[in-house]
C-alpha cells in the first residue's frame, strides 16, 4: 500500500499544507531534490509548506501532485482543498477535452458544423486569398484553440494562416470573448514589410499600421501604445522589435489591456532563451495580457528541446503544457533516444501544427550542375599560397586535438573563402565580417606578407567568377527574367554591383546596411522594402538584385517575379542557405514556374568542400524535417556547431587536390 500524504490549503499564506506520511517524504533523496529543484517549501516532521503564487496556484498544484505521484505516494484531498480542488478538477478536465480536440484537428477530427461556419467566415471576411487545404486547416486550428505555435517551414504561408484566424476572430461579436479587434506582431525589423504586403494580399486593402522601432519618437510611441481615441480610429496592425519590449513594457501591458489583441511572436526563436534572457522575459511578461497568442518559427529547437520552453510558456502562461521541467528538456537534447522525448511530443502536439515542405507540393527546382571556374593567375598565386599556409596550420590543430572550431582557425578560414572569390578582401580587417555576422571578436589577424601581393589586385584582373557571373546573368535579363544573387562578403557584393553596372546591367542591393522602413523616412528614402517593392514591378528599371542571407534570408518574398538564384559565395551555414533558398521556392508558384540554382565555385579551392559539405548538411536536414514531428537539427543548421567536421573535410579534400 502506497504511504499517503494528506493535501489541504492555506489561502491567507497561499500555501498547500502537506501532512501525512511527510517524514517517509523527506527521506526520500530523489523526492527531496525534486521539490528543492521545483518548489518553493518549509518543512518538519510534521508538515510541509509549499507556497504558491496567486496566478500560479493550478501549476504548482499539478506539479506537487505529479511529484508525489511520480515518488510512490498517494494523494489524499483535505478538507479545505476539495471546494478549490472542485473548480480545478472540472477545468482541468474540460482542459484535457479542449487539448483533445485541438489535436485531433490536425487529424482531420472535426466538427462539420464548426468547420463549415469557420470557412464561410473565412469566404467573406478573407476577401483576396483562398488558403490551400493545409493553410486552412492550419487557420482553423489556430481559430479554434486562439493559442498555438505553428512550426511550419519556411514558405509555406504562415503569416496568411494567421490572417485567416484573425479574419474570423476579428468577424465574431463584441461580447464573444474570442473577438480581437487589433493585430500586435513582434518580429524581426525584416518582417515588418511583408506582414504590411500580405496584408493587402489577403484583404485587398492596405493596412492601417504602425510600426514602433527604428526611426519613432518615445512621444509617438507612447501615442499610439496610451491613445484614449476608440480602437476603431488607431491602426489595427501594430509591428515591434524583440529588442523593443523590454523598453516599452508598461504601455504595451496597458496597450493589450485596452484594446482586444492578438499578439504574434514572429520567428520566436528569438526568444528561446529559457536562462532570463530580458527580450525572452519581456515577452513573457505581456502573454497574459493577449485575447490571442501566436507563436511562429520554422526552427523550434535549432539548439535543444530546451528552445520549446518559453515557446510554451507563452502561448498558454496558466497551463503546464510541456510537462517537463528544463534541465529534464536539457538531458533530452543530450539523449536523442531518450524515452521521454515521444511523451514531449504527445504533450505539446495538441498545440502545435507543422506544414512540412513535401506538404506544398510545390513545381520540383533545378539544382544545375556546379559551374567550375578558372582563377585567373594572380588570383591563383595569392589563394594557393594562403591555403597552403593556413592548411599545415589547421592540420596542426587538428593533431594536437585542439580546437577546430577556435576564433582563429574561424578567421583562417574566412581568408579562405574570401580569396576563392575575390583577394582584394584581404585588404579589410576581419572584425568587419564578424560584426556583419553577429559574432563579436577582437581578433587581429596580421596578412601583411599576403596583402603585400594583393595590394594592386584590382588594378591587375577581375575576379573570375564575377565574369562567370555575368555571363549568366545576361542569359537570363535577354529572355526576360529577374534573378537574386547571393553573396557572403559586403565588399564583394558592392564590387560585383559596380562589375555588372559597368557592364551595362543595373542592380539593387539587399544588404544590413539598406535601412528598414519606417514611419519618419522621408518617402523617397530607398529602404529593403521599397527595393522589393520595385523588384516586382513589371516595369522596374533593374532585374537584378544582389543580397546577403545575414540580412535577407528570413521574411522575403520573391517566388512571383523571380525563379532564378546564382550563388556566388557560400560558407557552411546550411541554415542561411536553405532560408535564401526558400526565397523564391514557396507558397504561391503555379505548376509550371521553373526555379533554377547556379553555384560559381572557383576550381580546386575551399568552394569545392563547402558545396559537398551543404549538399550532405542538406540532405541530412531535410530528411530530419521531413521525418521528425519536433526535429532536433542543431548539429545541421549552425556552422559553428558542425566548423570542425568542416575543416577536417577541407584538409581532405586538400590532400587529395595536392596529393
Amino acid at each position: 500500500m502506497k504511504p499517503a500524504v494528506v493535501i489541504n490549503i492555506d489561502q491567507d499564506k497561499s500555501a498547500f499544507i502537506l501532512t501525512g506520511e511527510v517524514k517517509q517524504l523527506l527521506n526520500n533523496r530523489r523526492a527531496k531534490f525534486y521539490f528543492t529543484d521545483n518548489l518553493r517549501f518549509q518543512a518538519n516532521d510534521d508538515v510541509i509548506n509549499v507556497f504558491y503564487e496567486i496566478d500560479e496556484q493550478e501549476r504548482t498544484l499539478t506539479t506537487l501532485k505529479d511529484a508525489l505521484n511520480k515518488y510512490g505516494f498517494e494523494t489524499v484531498n483535505g478538507d479545505t482543498i476539495l471546494e478549490v480542488l472542485k473548480q480545478y478538477i472540472s477545468e482541468e478536465e474540460n482542459f484535457k477535452l479542449f487539448s483533445k480536440q485541438a489535436k485531433g484537428i490536425w487529424n482531420n477530427e472535426i466538427d462539420p458544423v464548426q468547420f463549415k461556419f469557420f470557412k464561410e467566415s473565412l469566404q467573406k471576411n478573407l476577401t483576396n486569398r483562398k488558403l490551400y487545404d493545409m493553410q486552412l486547416l492550419a487557420a482553423y486550428h489556430l481559430a479554434f484553440s486562439m493559442n498555438a505555435c505553428n512550426f511550419s517551414v519556411p514558405g509555406a504561408g504562415k503569416t496568411s494562416v494567421v490572417y485567416g484566424a484573425y479574419s474570423f476572430f476579428k468577424s465574431l461579436q463584441e461580447n464573444d470573448p474570442r473577438h480581437v479587434d487589433k493585430l500586435f506582431i513582434i518580429g524581426p525589423l525584416s518582417s515588418f514589410g511583408p506582414w504590411e504586403d500580405e496584408y493587402k494580399e489577403c484583404f485587398g486593402v492596405k493596412v492601417n499600421s504602425k510600426r514602433l522601432s527604428g526611426g519613432v519618437s518615445k512621444d509617438d510611441r507612447e501615442g499610439h501604445l496610451l491613445s484614449i481615441l476608440d480602437p476603431n480610429e488607431t491602426p489595427e496592425l501594430t509591428l515591434l522589435s524583440y529588442q523593443s519590449v523590454a523598453f516599452n513594457l508598461e504601455n504595451i501591458i496597458l496597450y493589450l489591456k485596452k484594446n482586444k489583441v492578438m499578439v504574434v511572436l514572429d520567428e520566436a526563436h528569438k526568444i528561446k532563451n529559457a536562462d532570463g534572457g530580458i527580450w525572452a522575459q519581456s515577452v513573457l511578461t505581456i502573454a497574459k495580457y493577449c485575447v490571442s497568442r501566436v507563436v511562429l518559427t520554422g526552427t523550434p529547437i535549432p539548439n535543444g528541446f530546451e528552445d520549446i520552453f518559453n515557446l510554451y510558456n507563452f502561448i498558454w502562461p496558466d497551463k503546464d503544457i510541456i510537462k517537463f521541467h528544463l534541465f529534464q528538456l536539457k538531458d533530452m537534447t543530450a539523449n536523442r533516444f531518450d524515452p521521454r522525448v515521444k511523451q514531449l511530443v504527445e504533450n505539446i502536439s495538441p498545440f502545435f501544427i507543422r506544414i512540412r515542405k513535401s506538404d506544398l507540393n510545390l513545381p520540383a527546382a533545378t539544382e544545375h550542375k556546379p559551374i567550375i571556374v578558372k582563377m585567373g593567375e594572380v588570383q591563383r598565386g595569392i589563394y594557393d599560397f594562403i591555403e597552403n599556409s593556413y592548411i599545415d596550420y589547421f592540420k596542426e590543430q587538428n593533431t594536437g586535438n585542439k580546437d577546430l572550431a577556435s576564433t582563429l582557425s574561424k578567421a583562417r578560414f574566412i581568408r579562405l573563402l574570401q580569396t576563392a572569390t575575390n583577394p582584394e578582401l584581404l585588404k579589410s580587417p576581419i572584425e568587419k565580417y564578424y560584426s556583419e555576422e553577429g559574432i563579436t571578436s577582437d581578433l587581429f589577424i596580421d596578412d601583411s606578407e599576403i596583402l603585400s601581393n594583393i595590394l594592386n589586385y584590382s588594378e591587375k584582373e577581375v575576379p573570375a567568377k564575377f565574369i562567370a557571373v555575368k555571363d549568366i546573368v545576361k542569359q537570363i535579363i535577354h529572355s526576360g527574367q529577374k534573378v537574386i544573387i547571393w553573396g557572403t562578403f559586403i565588399h564583394t557584393v558592392k564590387g560585383l554591383q559596380s562589375f555588372l553596372f559597368e557592364n551595362g546591367i543595373t542592380s539593387k542591393l539587399l544588404i544590413g546596411e539598406i535601412p528598414v522602413e519606417t514611419d519618419t523616412q522621408p518617402e523617397m528614402f530607398e529602404t529593403r522594402e521599397s527595393i522589393i517593392r520595385d523588384f516586382h514591378d513589371p516595369n522596374s528599371n533593374f532585374k537584378v538584385l544582389i543580397a546577403n542571407p545575414f540580412a535577407v534570408a528570413e521574411s522575403i518574398s520573391l517566388h512571383k517575379v523571380c525563379h532564378n538564384a546564382i550563388y556566388l559565395e557560400r560558407n557552411f551555414n546550411a541554415s542561411n542557405f536553405l532560408q535564401s533558398k526558400d526565397r523564391i521556392h514557396r507558397v504561391g508558384l503555379k505548376p509550371d514556374d521553373p526555379t533554377n540554382y547556379y553555384y560559381i565555385l572557383s576550381e580546386r579551392s575551399i568552394d569545392e568542400t563547402v558545396h559537398t559539405r551543404l549538399i550532405e548538411k542538406e540532405r541530412r536536414m531535410l530528411d530530419i524535417i521531413e521525418n521528425q514531428p519536433i526535429p532536433l537539427i542543431n548539429m545541421n543548421m549552425d556552422y559553428e556547431v558542425d566548423l570542425s567536421d568542416d575543416i577536417k573535410a577541407l584538409i581532405r579534400d586538400y590532400v587529395q587536390r595536392t596529393s
